[in-house]
């Protein structure tokens, strides 16, 4: 860990007088040349939506594809994209879009209801090794199924999605298996950008393999070099562990760009990421510590930039895993993480306790009749006993390295601290790490982590995308199967009364909180930095920011 710093800082060192001329041409100049080079906490997994879930590979992917609909900066409103208007029908079963006209792809390939088709139609049909929920998370929790299934994949009978129709080359109508209130939401997440069919074939999108880990191994360059979206950006150069670099898209149908290129750089440690932007070498970064926000504010070069609470970190434990399929062991590992001290040393005043999965600013949240698992040893201790067990019981603890979330911005010292305090309540803690990309999250979504450190930013204004995403269907990452939530969450999300919508949320967070998939902890308010004349950055709530907006003042 310490030598890949030193080369990442070495990286810098070398490349800074470049991005130090980028930053000045950029102050004096609004010509095409303008750049911008942006901390990132680490690398892309792949730049192709539909197969990622990090918020790391869709912070570039939202530069360069765009969705039927998407998001109002700095809010969760959902509005017109890639389609100018939407409508369902009565029965909520057929979803019409009109399209928007003379838009296309960055290879010039034509976008059109046939293009939008293309795309519903791979995501459905994906090959057996990219039905791994580990590969793609999102269609598998918002879509749930696919049309020919492989072994252990959930088929056409379990999936929302039943097909897609073009109605002429501006119309098209996407077909649903059952009513789905968060449907639009849904598509308003970067995931389902759409790609250029021309480029998904000719750069072989979906070829590769998934190894054990569920980690994605692509033998295309779709994802890797040729992602052709319709943004505002394309890629321009990928150098894993160094930059990647994207470029103005010279024809994009709306507002152009107003930097020509922004360079992100992977800086995995927090003061690494600090120290390049005192020097110049950064203009911004996400993701900063909260104990560097003093820091940040008493520079009169620098400024910070809040971003609305809207996520939740949590430890996860898998119930494939014994003895986690026990609910008595794993209100223990929940009465035995002391989550008011973890919030209260590593937070800095910006995180508050979490006794739920939804931040308490959603609709749904419950407030009330939830279960409490305040810090309790004894208590334990005493449930742990009365499962059979012999003290400690021994668990194995999942944490990543190389990497800041925003409901985490130091894994290890989470971790550490809920060790320390695991271990006072009768467990016996063995750690295990692995990097973010790709190791990690592909380990953890296929269902090797027994318990471990894990969060999630909501992705749209609605309780499916924390609830039903996680818990509404058979997840490897929580190794459970229980109709009944299931079957109270896709209730939920069919209701259209949202009075009733909110009651029905409320109701299934109490159910959560007794049956226990995770732990929440916390609920944080992150923060960005910037060089004080960098303007137009647009803090959102589900930390995806358009760049394409940001510009320079003198």
């Amino acid at each position: 860990m310490g030598l890949k710093r030193l080369g990442l800082l070495a990286a810098l060192v070398v490349l800074g007088a470049a991005a130090a001329a980028a930053a000045s041409a950029a102050t004096s100049s609004s010509s095409a040349s303008n750049a911008l080079v942006f901390g990132a906490g680490a690398d892309p997994v792949i730049i192709d939506g539909p197969l990622v879930s990090d918020g790391e590979s869709l912070r570039v992917v939202d530069q360069i594809f765009q969705g039927l609909v998407g998001l109002k900066p700095g809010t969760t409103q959902i509005v017109p994209l890639l389609a100018t208007k939407y409508a369902p029908s009565k029965n909520g079963l057929t979803w019409t879009f009109t399209l928007r006209k003379g838009v296309k792809f960055s290879d010039n390939t034509p976008f059109n209801s046939a293009a939008v088709c293309f795309n519903f139609h791979r995501w459905f049909n994906f090959p057996g090794p990219l039905q791994n929920s580990a590969v793609t998370y999102y269609w598998n929790t918002v879509f749930g199924g696919f049309a020919h299934p492989a072994a252990g994949s959930p088929g056409p009978d379990k999936s929302l999605y039943k097909g897609c129709k073009t109605r002429g080359p501006n119309t098209v109508q996407i077909l649903l298996t059952r009513r789905s209130t968060s449907f639009l939401g849904a598509l308003a997440l970067t995931n389902f950008g759409i790609a250029s069919p021309t480029a998904l074939v000719k750069y072989k999108a979906d070829a590769g393999t998934v190894d054990s880990n569920g980690v994605f191994h692509p033998t295309g360059t779709f994802g890797t070099q040729h992602p052709i979206g319709t943004g505002p950006y394309m890629l321009k150069t990928w150098q894993v562990g160094n930059k990647l670099e994207i470029d103005a898209n010279p024809n994009y149908w709306g507002p152009k760009a107003k930097l020509q290129r922004i360079i992100f750089r992977p800086i995995a440690d927090n003061a690494a990421r600090l120290q390049a932007l005192q020097s110049g070498e950064l203009q911004g970064y996400d993701l900063v510590a909260p104990q560097d926000i003093g820091t940040v504010k008493s520079n009169s070069n620098l400024k910070i930039l809040d971003r609305p609470a809207f996520n939740v970190g949590y430890v996860g434990m898998n119930q494939s895993i014994p003895p986690m399929n026990n609910l008595k062991v794993r209100q223990a590992v929940a009465y035995g993480l002391d989550r008011a001290s973890v919030v209260a040393k590593f937070y800095a005043g910006r995180g508050q306790v979490a006794t739920e999965f939804l931040p308490p600013t959603l609709f749904g949240y419950a407030g009330k009749g939830v279960a409490l698992y305040p810090f309790n040893p004894s208590k334990s201790k005493s449930l742990l006993q009365s499962a059979g067990l012999t003290l400690p019981v021994p668990i194995d603890f999942w944490y990543p390295t190389s990497v800041t979330r925003p409901y985490m911005p130091d894994p290890q010292r989470n971790a550490e601290a809920f060790a320390a305090s695991l271990e006072q309540s009768g467990f016996k803690v063995t750690f295990h790490s692995a990097p973010w990309r790709p190791d990690y999250l592909a380990q953890v979504q296929s269902g090797k982590a027994q318990v471990y450190l894990a969060g999630w930013t909501g992705d749209f204004g609605d309780p499916a995308d924390f609830d039903n995403v996680h818990f509404g269907a058979f997840n490897p990452q929580f190794g459970f199967h229980n109709s009944k939530l299931f079957t109270m969450l896709q209730t939920a999300d069919s209701e259209t009364n949202i009075a009733k919508r909110t009651k029905d949320y409320q109701q299934a967070e109490i159910y959560i909180m007794k049956f226990l998939p995770m732990v929440p902890y916390v609920h944080s308010k992150p923060a960005l930095a910037f060089q004080k004349n960098v303007k137009g950055y647009i803090p959102s709530p589900v930390s995806l920011e358009s760049f394409a907006t940001v510009f320079y003042t003198s």
